[in-house]
């Protein structure tokens, strides 16, 4: 039978492709449509539902299929692709051939899925494809330019198994006994020797700095290692973080690595899969706070992350410890430098910073510090004061200076700086505070109750309440000036209710300043009940 009349008989070969694309502009929504019309457009909440739902659809087409046709022709060549194609002036044409197979490829950024049924030549030379099924068909294919056998001599086979198929029109064919089939003029058509199937590249990748075997068995568990670590440089990479992306990606990592280590008996692999679980469950954490899921009344926090909300506690106890200069404005303000230069010990200030803050007479409170040898300046107090944003003030906090090989008496890192100067700016300048000249020990007991409140606002760990002593320690001020100061703070709305009894300080943080909150880790024990009866010295003020 002519080849002509072959390439006739065959069916056109399948494909499947599922795309990812945005619903629109700063939309966290992602749409999953697929080649098939059949199938109808699908919207997902994120990206990473996305990703799933596409691979899981993708495998539902790959199962209805029921594993590639042998008379199919190859979909790759029928569509015109040039993934795989030789180029260069004198390279031949790409030649289709061996069993038909069904492949997958998948976008390494996650954007698109496909399979399609195409040669098993086709399928070896595209760079990212993966072979799910063949059919048994012949491995192997006759080459361009073989030489012909001598006259009489054996006509060989190919792959050993009846007559191949071959989708490339002008392709030899050959009988079930293994002579060749007459061409068109009635002479034997040349046939070539069979040129030896293309060895696949061996798959290997690389995670957490280590290097994939590619003798890893099983194999399902070298193919996942790689794709995790392609993923991982892929997230990386992105502009904008997707932290339940981030979180799945270490909960495959863990079970991978748990897995790997089980198969090569490394226990250094089984210490990273626990730390992968440990910041998988950190990224959860970041991401129910970022986005108020799992929140009570679904906060979105001003600090984020836990580490944060210890850190702001840390740095408020430092400056509690660490103020030379007595009184509530230069304890703000020496909290506000301190955040400025927490991580070198030095940093730039503005004239529009200092004036900004809510101090009575910054010039003088600024000049006590500077002469008590806190604080140091390049010029005077008054340059300062009239610097201009282009033009800011370098400063120099001596006692904040890292020693040598250290990061300084916080550790923090320059983003979480910059987020706890930004949460503690905006404490103290609160619209309804900033409305009303609230003083500075107000202002302080403001960020001291935010920094020591739990999830729903409730102050102190389990609303077990806060200690009198601290609190006025803090702000600078007598344990007897700290009722007047609470009275204030729940008539601006910036605590629901609050009661000084027996020196603690129970209470809750207004609605509207729940972002504010660094919920303090739950109590090992139950706070014991207190009694309902109100004593001597019992001050309570409730916002109604």
């Amino acid at each position: 039978m002519a080849q002509a009349q072959v390439d006739s008989e065959r069916v056109a070969g399948r494909s499947w492709t599922v795309r990812l694309g945005a619903v629109g502009r700063d939309v966290a929504a992602v749409k999953v449509d697929c080649s098939r019309p059949a199938c109808a457009t699908r919207q997902l909440a994120s990206a990473a539902e996305g990703r799933t739902y596409a691979g899981a659809h993708l495998t539902a087409h790959l199962r209805a299929a029921g594993g590639p046709r042998p008379d199919a022709a190859c979909a790759c060549r029928a569509e015109g692709c040039q993934a795989h194609a030789e180029t260069g002036r004198n390279a031949p044409a790409p030649q289709c051939g061996g069993a038909v197979v069904l492949a997958v490829a998948v976008d390494p950024m996650g954007r698109w899925w496909r399979a399609w049924e195409c040669c098993a030549r086709c399928a070896a030379a595209h760079p990212t494809a993966r072979v799910v099924a063949s059919t048994q068909g012949p491995s192997a294919v006759p080459a361009q330019g073989a030489a012909v056998p001598a006259q009489g001599g054996p006509v060989p086979t190919v792959g050993g198994v009846g007559a191949p198929l071959f989708s490339a029109a002008g392709a030899p064919a050959f009988s079930a006994a293994g002579a060749p089939v007459p061409g068109p003029g009635g002479g034997a058509a040349p046939h070539r020797t069979a040129a030896p199937r293309p060895r696949r590249p061996r798959r290997q990748g690389k995670i957490a700095q280590r290097l994939v075997p590619h003798d890893l068995r099983p194999v399902s568990l070298r193919d996942e290692l790689i794709e995790l670590g392609d993923a991982f440089r892929t997230y990386q990479k992105s502009g904008e973080p997707d932290l339940a992306a981030l979180a799945d990606l270490h909960e495959r990592k863990a079970r991978a690595f748990v897995t790997w280590a089980a198969a090569t008996g490394d226990d250094s692999l089984r210490a990273e899969a626990e730390r992968a679980e440990q910041a998988a469950a950190t990224a959860r954490t970041q991401h129910a706070h970022r986005t108020g899921e799992g929140v009570p009344g679904g906060i979105e926090r001003v600090l984020t992350s836990p580490n944060h909300w210890t850190h702001a506690r840390t740095v408020l106890a430092h400056v509690r410890d660490n103020s030379p200069v007595p009184g509530p404005e230069a304890r703000l303000l020496i909290l506000l430098l301190t955040l400025r230069s927490a991580r070198t010990g030095s940093g730039n200030v503005t004239g529009q910073d200092v004036n900004g803050w809510p101090l009575g007479d910054p010039e003088q409170v600024l000049q006590d510090l500077v002469d008590s040898g806190w604080i140091q300046l390049p010029s005077t107090v008054q340059d300062l004061l009239t610097s201009a944003p282009e033009d800011p003030t370098a400063i120099l906090v001596p006692t904040l200076v890292p020693a040598p090989g250290t990061v300084g008496p916080f550790g923090f890192g320059k983003v979480a700086r910059t987020k706890l100067s930004g949460w503690a700016q905006k404490g103290v300048g609160d619209r309804k505070l900033r409305k009303k000249k609230t003083p500075a020990a107000t202002r302080l007991l403001a960020l001291a109750c935010a920094a020591h409140s739990s999830g729903d606002g409730s102050l102190g760990s389990g609303g077990e309440g806060l200690e009198a002593a601290e609190l006025a320690a803090f702000c600078a001020i007598d344990s007897s000036q700290l009722a007047e100061h609470l009275d204030q703070l729940v008539a601006f709305d910036w605590l629901a209710e609050a009661s000084l009894s027996e020196g603690r300080v129970t209470g809750r943080l207004s609605e509207r300043v729940l972002p504010f909150g660094c919920p303090l880790p739950s109590s090992a024990s139950s706070p014991e009940p207190v009694d309902e009866e109100e004593g001597p010295g019992h001050h309570v003020v409730r916002n109604t």
